[in-house]
């Protein structure tokens, strides 16, 4: 038996009874007939019923598209949006009133399946890319026999319009609908490769301006209609908002096609000393990020941005490994004690015109780089060279989520090393802190040069506080050698720590208790006790 028999045959059960019909969800491609495949134009010639749904004008652009593969003898279910964007007295609200649209919506369609026809619901695009059948396919498709046919995307069709790859490699692409708040938007397209953003139209002046904060506006490249008459496409930063339809996509197309397309990717640049060459007078740009302490899971949104967005990489060879690789960006590793010298290649890159990220673990202003670029800005030839700092999860904050909460109240943050500054700056700190009754962060506690410091430290402390004072010992957090246990204070061993451990020392009211099994918890009170 042919399918197209099946299909005939469906609507009789062996008993003469009427059996149901079968659904199809029909993707007919982004508006060029043509485009819609030999799958699809066979089952629209074959069906009984078309349906479509459409706004309250009554045109639909899925059925203009599909038109040519019409018999003209089916039955025709013309589904009519009750609103689209304006407000509704519907009891429910505006999704209420969708609601109540797709029931009944979907009742008529199962009339029709019940008398065992054929149905096919017709959708612009694919029909479960952003699509009016996948809330038919949800209420019917567990009822009866459904397939769906994809269809070719408004994305591909962009795409190709463009002559522009989206993805190459390991390229990550992001399809983003631009009815999202602003501030979602720029987090979001500052932290991916490539980029789709759907539903344009009214929406188009806050897309324009988070492409514009998240540093991709340059990028943007806008497509109308693409396949259908009055396709228009171009740079999307020249685009009047006021021209803007519905049937409009941004794309921020593929960084590696762009740099094998120019043919010239982001060359290596010699910074000993020197004026400018001739003729370069345009200022770069040097952003300091943080981070956090490991891994692609701690960085912010706009950290990814930056890192993505740079022509050049600076940094301690080791957070230099925890950025991805990109195709094109240079990378220019050196070793942890040349913080200066770092700071001055970066900024001379930017003031060659370089997009510069010096990259730094944890929040760049703990501790971290950005006092060290800064210093180096403020001096000549680098105060007009452009310099942002981007913040970081800090080593202490993520040491505390794992203990708990024992940073709940005040607390000062220490760093132990004294190869920036005495011992004796260190020790009347630490008392300072102590007579406070201030949770300790305490940074840089040891390393193979440091061995004393973590005893002198501990000594100190107990003069101020209980000997059962907890202590978190927190080494490489986030990272694969992760530790975290807490100790009392008088038994914090100083051979146990090293360059990557991080110690919270909790004050008279830090909690230390265990909650079940194993677990244990620490955390100070918000409440401090009155005197």
């Amino acid at each position: 038996m042919t399918e197209r028999q099946e299909i005939e045959g469906a609507g009789q059960s062996a008993a003469g009874e009427s059996a149901a019909g079968r659904l199809y969800g029909v993707g007919v491609g982004p508006g060029d007939p043509s485009l819609i495949t030999v799958r699809a134009a066979e089952l629209i010639g074959r069906a009984d019923v078309i349906a479509y749904h459409c706004a309250r004008h009554g045109r639909s652009h899925a059925r203009a598209i599909a038109e040519r593969y019409l018999t003209g003898g089916q039955i025709e279910e013309r589904l009519m949006y009750p609103v689209t964007v304006e407000t509704t007295d519907h009891p429910g609200g505006y999704r209420g009133a969708l609601d109540d649209f797709y029931q009944e919506a979907s009742d008529r369609l199962a009339a029709h399946l019940d008398a065992g026809r054929m149905v096919v619901v017709l959708a612009e695009g694919d029909p479960l890319f952003y699509g009016s059948y996948q809330h038919m396919h949800k209420r019917l498709a567990h009822r009866y026999p459904t397939e769906v046919v994809p269809g070719v995307t408004s994305i591909s069709a962009a795409a190709a319009r463009l002559g522009t790859p989206l993805v190459e490699a390991e390229e990550v692409l992001t399809v983003i609908p631009g009815t999202l708040p602003e501030e979602e938007l720029t987090a979001r397209l500052a932290a991916t490769d490539s980029a789709v953003i759907m539903k344009l139209g009214r929406t188009f002046p806050a897309v324009r301006r988070a492409l514009e904060r998240a540093g991709r506006l340059d990028e943007a490249r806008y497509v109308e209609r693409a396949t259908m008459e009055g396709e228009r496409t171009g740079r999307l930063a020249e685009i009047e908002a006021d021209s803007v339809p519905y049937f409009s996509v941004a794309v921020l197309p593929s960084r590696v096609a762009a740099l094998d397309s120019d043919g010239k990717p982001f060359e290596a640049l010699a910074v000993e000393g020197g004026e400018l060459p001739d003729g370069e007078t345009a200022l770069g740009e040097v952003v300091v990020v943080g981070t956090g302490p490991a891994g692609p899971l701690w960085l912010t949104p706009e950290a990814r941005g930056a890192l993505a967005n740079a022509t050049d990489l600076v940094g301690y060879t080791t957070y230099l490994d925890r950025v991805p690789v990109r195709v094109g960006q240079v990378r220019h590793g050196s070793d942890n004690k040349v913080e200066g010298v770092r700071a001055e290649f970066a900024l001379e890159l930017a003031r060659r015109g370089r997009r510069v990220a010096v990259v730094s673990s944890g929040d760049p202003g703990v501790f971290a780089m950005a006092t060290a670029v800064l210093e180096a800005a403020c001096q000549d030839p680098y105060r007009d060279v452009a310099v942002r700092v981007l913040p970081g999860m800090t080593a202490a904050h993520a040491a505390a989520s794992r203990a708990g909460a024992p940073l709940g109240h005040d607390y000062a943050v220490i760093s132990l090393s004294d190869r920036l500054k005495p011992w004796e700056v260190i020790a009347r700190r630490l008392r300072a802190a102590a007579e406070a009754d201030l949770v300790l962060a305490l940074y840089n506690p040891g390393s193979k040069s440091r061995t004393t410091q973590v005893g002198s430290a501990r000594d100190l402390l107990l003069e101020y506080r209980d000997p059962a004072t907890p202590v978190v010992m927190a080494r490489d957090v986030g990272g694969p050698t992760e530790r975290v246990r807490t100790v009392a204070l008088a038994e914090l061993d100083p051979a146990e720590v090293d360059m990557r451990t991080l110690l919270l020392i909790g004050s008279t009211q830090t909690q230390w208790v265990q909650r079940g099994g194993d677990r244990e918890v620490v955390w100070t009170p918000r409440r401090y006790p009155e005197d």
